[in-house]
């Protein structure tokens, strides 16, 4: 149940992509109505589909990429740190927070950023030579070792392939990642 007054929720340093286009496209694009009563469905389909304004597109896909890039580029001094548990944490948010830009960018709403992803990578975005990449990134063979950092790499070059030429102002994500405090990030 739900008014339809869909609000931007926290995204941190370190909570991983917020759910603000999952809660949209759960709503009004992947989801079958059991009951109209009205026209509010119908109004609330007009006002966020196909996507929500180009304002809101570019603010929101400047936020999701500067935190996803946040996180990317905290995986290697975790490892040099062999704080190994912490590298693939945040490893794991900048996988969910590549997927929320990599949506954005794409102009199409998520169904969720950790179920599902082969449908919506190959179905939805009509990537399908992403996803076996994409999995890649978390199979981990040695825990204790560089390849948290590696995936990582291999996670920001996926970042520049796929979602860069979308992003507004890289200057300006580089900025923010650049004057960031370090230790809480």
């Amino acid at each position: 149940m739900t008014d339809g007054n869909f609000q931007e929720g926290y995204h941190g340093w370190c909570s991983g992509p917020d759910e603000f286009e999952l809660e949209i496209g759960n709503l009004l694009q992947y989801s079958v109505p059991l009951y109209e009563n009205g026209s509010r469905l119908a109004e609330l389909k007009n006002s966020w589909l196909p996507y929500y304004s180009s304002e809101l597109r570019k603010r929101r896909l400047a936020m999701a990429a500067k935190y996803c890039l946040n996180n990317i580029e905290h995986v290697a001094p975790f490892v040099e740190r062999q704080l190994f548990f912490q590298a693939f944490r945040r490893l794991y948010n900048a996988a969910g927070e590549f997927l929320q830009t990599l949506f954005i960018a794409r102009r199409k709403y998520p169904i969720a950023y950790d179920k599902w992803i082969r449908e919506q990578l190959v179905e939805i975005l009509g990537l399908p030579d992403l996803y076996p990449r994409f999995v890649n990134l978390l199979s981990i063979k040695d825990f204790e070792s560089s390849e948290i950092r590696d995936k990582a790499d291999a996670l920001h070059d996926m970042f520049d392939e796929y979602c860069m030429k979308e992003i507004p102002s890289n200057r300006r994500i580089q900025a923010t990642l650049d004057s960031a405090p370090d230790p809480q990030r």
